[in-house]
């Protein structure tokens, strides 16, 4: 299907671009570079967030946080703009200015697409227009004049998008790291001895010693069954392990390091204690840096961010056998995730 200038005005969907989009945009804009390279990422990242809110409008679900669009180290290194269109795939969003006659497809994303969106950005920033769609693309310009009007991308995703099986359970998206066996010295790949990255003479012991000092904890996952006996003997020492956490450009130049420490109170309570430090050279925190510990269903229950001057943030609390958590590290819009299971 073709169409003239007059049908694209016709079939073109407008649609503004809100604050928080722009906010986002320049944010990853100012990561870049160069001038030019920001323009497109901030081009892009607008392109991908009214597609999404269309399509969220439309009552299909997506996973705004889930393409290369979003990931700092692929945003830096390719011309992306890609939207994960939750049970089909990813669709990829192209923006234009003003009166382009062609849209620029890169040939990095000419396959694992399930198709193409092609978004006018108006010089303001404030007001986007969907201009058509096309399934495939395998040349670097898309005539304007060959899209599909937007409406056909919903028939689309309706035949890809498939439901699960009722009976099939959701495969695992990671491993839970087992706290239990690291009292039996069983750690996962990764997690590795304090002392290996941290040199104890370093820290005042009055101040930043990385010793177990739990408080008394007013939070458990769940009511202690006050029928278990609590007999069991409490060991002198806990287990402290560490892992370096990338979060990609956030924090290039500036690593910091997950301590998780443990201390088994009795058969059915563990304290746990989670910190974040600075690594290598650093002595401070970056700002902002948040440390957020979930529960198994994904609520947030404790959370606490870096000021400009901490040198290490924290966390306390229990949690009894068999009982998921997870815990987050964030900075910006970059974040990684560590499940534990007790």
């Amino acid at each position: 299907m073709t169409y003239s200038s007059h049908d694209r005005e016709n079939f073109a969907l407008p649609l503004p671009l809100t604050q928080n989009a722009r906010r986002v945009a320049q944010q990853f804009a100012s990561q870049q570079p160069t001038p030019q390279k920001a323009e497109q990422v901030r081009l892009n990242t607008l392109a991908v967030w009214v597609v999404n809110d269309y399509l969220q409008m439309m009552g299909i679900p997506t996973d705004l946080s889930a393409g290369d669009s979003w990931n700092p180290v692929v945003r830096l290194c390719a011309d992306v703009a890609d939207l994960e269109v939750t049970g089909a795939g990813r669709l990829e969003c192209r923006p234009v200015k003003k009166r382009q006659r062609s849209c620029y497809i890169p040939p990095e994303v000419w396959q694992e697409r399930i198709g193409y969106m092609v978004v006018e950005i108006e010089d303001s920033l404030r007001e986007a227009s969907l201009l058509g769609f096309v399934p495939t693309a395998a040349t670097h310009e898309l005539p304007v004049s060959q899209l599909q009007p937007p409406e056909d991308l919903i028939d689309c995703l309706s035949q890809l998008r498939q439901p699960a099986p009722a009976a099939a359970p959701a495969a695992p998206t990671r491993t839970a790291v087992n706290l239990s066996r690291w009292f039996s010295n069983i750690v996962e790949a990764g997690w590795q001895a304090v002392e290996t990255l941290f040199n104890p003479d370093l820290f005042n012991p009055d101040e930043s010693e990385l010793a177990f000092s739990f408080r008394s904890l007013p939070f458990n996952f769940r009511s202690p069954d006050t029928s278990v006996s609590t007999d069991l003997p409490v060991p002198e020492a806990g287990v402290r392990r560490v892992k370096l956490i990338d979060l990609g450009m956030q924090l290039v130049g500036h690593p910091v390091a997950l301590i998780v420490e443990l201390r088994l109170e009795s058969e059915q309570k563990t304290n746990i204690l989670l910190q974040v430090h600075p690594a290598g050279t650093h002595i401070y925190l970056p700002p902002g840096l948040q440390l957020i510990v979930l529960d198994e269903s994904g609520a947030t229950f404790q959370e606490v961010h870096s000021r400009s001057a901490d040198n290490y943030i924290q966390l306390e609390f229990s949690g009894q056998p068999e009982e998921r958590f997870f815990v987050q590290v964030a900075l910006g819009d970059a974040s990684i995730t560590e499940e534990f299971v007790i």
